[in-house]
Order: C-alpha cells, then structure tokens, then sequence
C-alpha cells in the first residue's frame, strides 16, 4: 500500500509537472522512433494510426489493401504509448531494473489489416515465428499484453485468437457490451465503459425529458449494430418506442441508405434521434442532414461525440440540439510538453530523404512522420485527443503496475527478471483482474466483465458562429445526474422540445393503441367499479374486492363507512334511553341492598337477585358496543355480551320459577328439598344455563368473520354505507338469542298456573309477567329484523334489549320495590312462607 502511494505521488508529479517553468530531467532521453523502443519485457500497441485509401470490394489478393492516409487521431494515441513507457521507465521503484519496451502497429480500422501485427505480436520471443504446439501454457510471446483496439469492429476478429494464449488485450475504445463475455473473450479488458452502460445513460436521458418517441441510427458495423440492439431493448422495457431504426453502411457507397434513412425519420415525425455510429459514417450522414435543413435533438454515442470531422461540417449549427456522451476523463497535463519535446528533437535531427516505399508497414507504420516537427504539436492538442489520452494512459500504467506484482518487485529490486526467468502473458492476466489504482484523483478498477468503473460525461455542443464547443452539463456512472438548466436548447422558443407520438391522456383515461406502437394511443375515459393504475396501462383495470372508483378515477378506494356515531341523534336516544334503565337498576339494586335479609328479599332471589340486576345493568352497558366505529375485537365482543348478560338474570328468575314449581308441584317432598334448591341447586342451574350461553356465543365467535374479514369479503359496488359488525353465522346468532327465549319460556311455563298462596305475596304473577314480556319482545323481533337495513337492524336490536330490559326489572323487581316502599308491615315471615318454608299453598276455601 505504501508503494502504490508513492507511486501514485510520482505519477502526479510527473503530470502536474507542466505548470512548472522546467521540464522533468527525464525529457533528455526521449529517443526520436515512435513505435519501437527496446526493453526487458514488451508490450504491444494496436492503433489507427493510417485510414483506408483503397476500395475493398476491389480487392483479389490477400495484400489488395492500402492505408497511406495518416490519421492524426491515431497517430496521436501512439504517441500516448511512447509517452507512457516512458513516463513509468522514469518511476525508478515501479519496475526497478527492468526496463519497460513497446511496439506500436497500425491497424488502419480494417480486419484485413489488423491480423498481420496481432501475428506479429504473438510470435515466439525473440524470433518471427509462430510455433504449433500441443500445450502453450510454456509458451513465451514476443509481448507480455497488448494495449488495443480503437474500436468494437476489431475485436472480434483478434480477440477470441488472443484469448486463447490468455494475453491480456486492454482495449482504450471497444465498447461493445459482446466482450464482456468472458467465455468468449476471456482476456478482453478495456478502460472505457460498455455500450450497455452507455445505453442505460441513453435511455435514462429520454426518460428525464419524458420523450418516448425516437428514431435510433447506427453504423453497419459491430459497434453500431450492437448499440442499436441494445438501446431498442432497453428503450422498450422503459416504455419508449423506437419509431425507426437504420444502419449507415461502412464498407459500401452510403449516400442512398442515408437518404432513405432521413426520408423515414421526416415520415415518423420524431424529435429525438440516437445516433451510434462511427465517426465516418456519421459525418456522411449529417452531411444529408445539413443539406435536408433538418433540426431535432441528435444523442450522440461516445464514437463521435467529439469528434472534429462531425463537429467541424460546414453549417453544422443548423442541425438543433446535441447531447452527447463521453468517456469520462482527466488531463494528463505533461503529455502535449512530451510531444513538443518530441518533435523538437525530430525536427532538429531531420535528415531529408525520400520515404522508402519498400519498407513493411509492420516495421513502420507511418514512414512520413519522420518530418513532423513542432509546427504539428497542434495535432495532440484537439479536443477528442485530450480525452482519449487518459484511456490509453491508464490501460499502460495498469499492465505497469500487474508487472510490479508478478515480478515481485520492491522500492529497489524485482524477484524476478524477465530475460532469465519465464514470464507468461496468462499469470500477468490474473494480476491484471486485481488491479486497484489511482490516477490523478481517479480510483480505477476492473470488475469481473474487464470493464471498469467509471462512465460518462454528458457534454452538450454549443455553436459559437462556425465553431463548436463541448459544454458538461451532468454525469452519468449507475444513475444519471443532469442540470436542466445549463442546457441551450436549439428550439424556436428555447424550450425543451416534445417528442410523442400522441399527446398525453387526461386523468383517468386510457390509451389504446393505434398500429404497433404503445405510444400511440387514443384516450379512453375509465369507467366506474374501474381505474388507470398508471399512465403506461393499456386498459383500465377493475377495482379489486372491497374497492370502488368513480369515473375516470386514477385509484380505486376503500368505501367510505358510516356508523351509529355518538353524536348521532339515534346514538343519543339510545344512550339516554340506557341511562335512564341503568338508573332503574340502581334505584332497585339500592332498594333490594337496604332490606337485605328480610323475608321479601329472600323470597326474590337474596343473593342472587343482586346477580341479576348486575346483568341486567351489564346487558346496558354492553349496548355502547353497537355506538362508534366498529373494530375487530369490539365485533367480536357485540353480539355474545348482548346475548350473555339477559341469559344470566333469566336463569336467575328460572331458578325461582322451579321453586314454585317445587311447592306447587310436589308439596309433600317440598319442605325438605326446598332449601338444596334455594341454595347450590339455584346456583347449578344459573351456572348451567351460564355454561350453554357460553358455549353458543364461543361457538358464534369462532364461526364468524372477523370486521376485516367481513368486509374484505363485501362485493363493493358503492363509495359509502352504514357498516355495522357482521352478524354471522345467522344460525348461531339465533340459537344465542332463541336460547335465552326458551328460558323465559321455561319459566313462564312453569308459573302461569300456579295459585296464588291466600294472605301471601304471589311470586309467581312477577315471573309469569317478567318471562311473558321478554318473549313477546323477541319474538316479534324476528320478523321485523329481517326486513330492515343494517342501520335500523342495529337500531331495531338495541331498542328491544332496552325494552326487554326494562321489562324483566318492571315487571319482576318493581311490584316487590313497591312492597318494600309503601306496604313495608307486609314484609314478613308469614306474608312469604309458601316460599321460604316450602309450606303449599292452601286452596281457596269454598263458601
């Protein structure tokens, strides 16, 4: 870690060293051949230095093929090579003793030419053969890693040869996302991004804009062809069309293809076009465009973003707005000093000769350069070569600092020695894929695809009269960063432009398609019971259960539920109507408490009396269930406690009743089972007829839904309505209710005929009346409850349980309150002994 951080400031140094008045010491030693330079271990270059001057469907022969036009942007990434072995053959502890070489070939663009310097590259050490072996594991090229191609179209036909020696070839301009199969390529690397990252900037771009309508053109090659592939792929999962897509031809005549080509983009009325090509057969293309005086906002690939032969056109600023990537980049300020350097020192040891025209263009590429000078400085200087400068910088320095790994160096010394030792491009291939450095600032790393990890500059063209200027206006590395406000837009109203097919459809409308394009649509209104979910959806969309939408909704809603609410004028009715039986059951249970103990009390019940009123006043209480908003556990609670509380208070008055039945029935055996049936025979029944409630309300809370079941399960077809708690099964909700029905049954029936002991309270009046009023109230409550709405079923149940309520304690309590009040002389121990000795009785004398 310590090395790399001095390495690193070295590196800084040596860069940031132009912003001194001196060059560095090591400037002295520049030799003057640019493509060769000896060393201890080589690398190789692959670079454009030449472009095609011979028409290839000519061609008969495996030699019918020239490149004698130089191209001063691959010249000048050759010269980056030079520069860096340089650079890093400076850094004394970086390779200490070993000196790093180079050789540099042209590869004209072309497949055909590109073949010889790879065969080149991969001979033996030291020889100019290519040896056939069954095993190459021990076989030692003439170069260690080779740094190259410019372009994707290259790569297919080198890489997969390269790659089975496993040599390491860095890339500084192959983009194509195909090599970052690494069973395929498996020793393909690159400092520049993949396509597909470029393609998610692209697409993310027109999402941010909101254009959905595009064209998409590319060069007939694998860059082009692969980038439109990938963008229309992409364009699609985002809901973006790609009205037209077209290849520029490289290989053939393109003007007929470009005029087709723009005829369609006028037909398909787009305002955006992608353009992935190459940068010639882009500059033939806006050629056709600046001809046309067509406008619209061009994004452009990283191929020709920048390039002077596209930005350079004559009347290029009438083509409109152009958004452009590129590699993202650091200066490499000591370069342009290096080449100026360089030149001087040609310049000065010039020997006027003519080129020899006999020379392999594998030993030099590029035979009139030997008359550049410093006058041609300007040619490393341009825009698109400063750029690319650090590509190739940081593909060399890497392949640096793997050797420093595998050699085993140290500040001072290396392991090992590449002129005695065996070194082999496939280990040098693992270190490779460790790699971590800095640069300049810049983290750099490979992933496990051999890309690295970093992305893209997006740049915007600003015409100034007839020249043109690169302004960054965001960045792109994952997710895209853009300032909306830095942008120039070439429009009449200096706006950002439209491109749609249809216009945007109103809320709750949908689109349907028109032809084979989602983005062109008519507008349909949603209608009610169904909603938009978004605006990409190709049909509105029911509402899901327990839903429901107006028309033309965007969302379906939960119903709005009403309730008997506490303010409500029937919530206040009710409530004051159990206030007022709540304080009947005080006034009684006070009256009943103050005589407890005396004959009348007993005869009541005693003890169990007061149990009574406590029901009854529970049932009142638990009536304020059925107000407010309703709730899981509140529904689960409702309809048993309304149901439970009666049951107690009538097993209460059932126990009575069969005490009657006791004397009246069986007088003889009365007196001596009286007093068992007073005491834990009347609390057996009590806890009996208790225990069967019990188990019918369990078994109705078990059965019934939930609140949120219940209404989960509504088939909604409305926005709002009274929700009460459900009331289900109906089948256990009866036998709840139908239970405590039959008690006041049993008791009626077991009092109405009995006599009326002669000069004695009649107890068997109150329970006869008290049953008979509680049956005639439930029963014809059956009838009308199925015939109401939920609210007034809610309403109709809570009145009746009042009623019923008041009706038990007026008619059983209130006649004895009375006794107890007015006539208190009656409360005696003979006034009640039929009931409280067993003693029957006697008939009604006859007269």
């Amino acid at each position: 870690m310590r090395m790399a951080k001095e390495w690193t400031l070295l590196v800084l140094c040596g860069i940031l060293g132009s912003g001194l008045s001196k060059n560095p010491s090591w400037f002295e030693n520049i030799s003057t051949n640019l493509f060769k330079s000896p060393g201890d271990i080589l690398i190789g270059g692959l670079f454009p230095i030449n472009e095609l001057t011979s028409e290839l469907s000519q061609r008969v022969k495996p030699d019918d093929i020239e490149c004698n036009s130089i191209s001063t942007f691959g010249l000048s990434l050759s010269l980056v090579m030079k520069f860096s072995v340089d650079l890093i053959n400076s850094i004394k502890d970086l390779l200490p003793g070993i000196t790093l070489g180079f050789e540099s070939y042209d590869t004209c663009m072309q497949p055909a030419v590109v073949i010889r310097p790879v065969l080149q590259l991969l001979t033996k050490e030291s020889t100019e053969e290519v040896d056939i072996a069954c095993n190459y594991t021990d076989y030692k090229t003439r170069v260690i890693a080779i740094i190259g191609p410019s372009n994707s179209e290259l790569v297919p036909i080198i890489g997969k040869l390269i790659g089975f020696f496993f040599m390491p070839l860095i890339s500084y301009g192959a983009t194509s996302d195909m090599f970052s199969d690494k069973e395929t390529f498996p020793s393909f690397m690159r400092t520049v991004p993949s396509d597909r990252w470029q393609v998610e900037a692209m697409v993310q771009l027109l999402k941010e804009f909101g254009w959905n309508w595009v064209s998409v053109i590319g060069s007939d090659d694998e860059y082009g062809q692969k980038g439109q592939q990938q963008f229309s792929s992409m364009a699609n999962k985002e809901s973006i069309c790609v009205a037209y897509q077209g290849l520029i031809p490289v290989y053939s005549d393109p003007k007929p293809m470009i005029k087709e080509i723009l005829n369609r983009i006028v037909d398909v009325k787009v305002g955006v076009v992608v353009v992935f090509s190459l940068p010639k057969p882009t500059r033939d293309f806006f050629i056709e465009v600046i001809k046309r005086n067509i406008t619209a906002v061009w994004v452009a690939s990283t191929a020709w973003s920048l390039n002077d032969g596209v930005s350079t056109l004559p009347g290029i600023n009438s083509i409109g707005t152009v958004l452009a990537f590129a590699d993202i980049t650091k200066p490499i300020d000591l370069f342009t000093p290096y080449i100026r350097e360089l030149f001087k020192k040609m310049e000065e040891t010039q020997i006027p000769q003519e080129p020899d025209t006999e020379i392999s263009p594998l030993d030099n590429p590029c035979p009139s350069c030997s008359s550049l000078n410093q006058a041609n400085v300007s040619m490393v200087e341009v825009k698109l070569v400063q750029r690319t400068v650090f590509s190739v910088y940081t593909a060399i320095y890497c392949v640096a600092y793997a050797l420093h790994d595998l050699l085993g160096c140290n500040a001072t010394r290396c392991a090992l020695n590449p002129k005695t030792d065996k070194v082999y491009p496939w280990q040098l291939l693992k270190k490779l894929q460790k790699v971590s450095v800095d640069l300049d600032g810049v983290h750099f790393k490979f992933d496990k695809e051999g890309n690295p990890n970093f992305g893209y500059d997006v740049m915007q063209w600003i015409f100034n009269g007839t020249t043109v200027s690169f302004d960054g206006i965001g960045y792109f590395y994952q997710n895209l960063t853009i300032d909306e406000e830095d942008i120039k837009w070439h429009t009449k109203n200096g706006k950002v432009p439209m491109s749609t097919c249809s216009s945007d459809c109103g809320i709750g409308q949908v689109r349907r398609v028109k032809g084979f394009h989602s983005c062109c649509f008519d507008c349909i209104d949603c209608k009610e019971g169904t909603f938009l979910n978004s605006t990409d959806d190709i049909q509105c969309r029911p509402c899901p259960n327990g839903q429901w939408s107006t028309l033309r909704s965007t969302s379906c809603v939960y119903p709005i539920y009403t309730y008997l609410a506490w303010s409500n004028y029937e919530s206040i009715g009710l409530i004051l109507g159990g206030i007022l039986v709540l304080a009947l059951h005080v006034l009684v249970g006070v009256v009943f408490f103050k005589h407890r103990g005396t004959p009348l009390v007993k005869t009541a019940g005693g003890p169990l009396s007061g149990l009574a009123l406590l029901s009854l006043a529970g049932e009142c209480i638990s009536l304020v269930l059925f107000l407010g908003q309703p709730g899981d556990v509140v529904c689960r609670l409702q309809q048993p406690l309304n149901a439970f509380f009666p049951t107690v208070a009538l097993s209460v008055i059932l126990t009575i009743s069969l005490q009657i039945v006791c004397i009246t029935e069986f007088p003889e055996k009365s007196p001596d089972h009286l007093e068992n049936l007073q005491g834990r025979g009347s609390w057996f029944v009590i806890l009996g007829c208790c225990g069967l409630q019990a188990g019918l309300c369990g078994w109705y809370a078990r059965e019934g839904p939930s609140l949120t079941q219940y209404v989960a399960s509504l088939e909604v077809n409305y926005v709002k309505t009274f929700l009460r708690c459900p009331v289900e099964p109906m089948l256990n909700f009866g036998l709840m209710l139908g239970f405590n029905v039959l008690l006041a049954l049993m008791s009626f029936m077991s009092t109405f005929m009995a006599l009326k002991p002669p000069g004695q309270y009649n107890l068997a009046r109150d329970v006869t009346i008290s049953s008979l009023i509680y049956c005639v109230m439930w029963v014809m409550f059956i009838p009308i409850y199925t015939s109401l709405s939920d609210k007034e079923k809610t309403i109709a149940q809570l009145g009746v349980s009042l009623l019923s309520n008041i009706g038990l304690v007026a008619a059983y309590f209130f006649p004895k309150c009375h006794l107890l009040v007015k006539h208190p002389e009656l409360n005696t121990d003979d006034h009640f002994r039929t009931f409280l000795e067993g003693v029957p009785p006697a008939p009604p004398e006859e007269s």
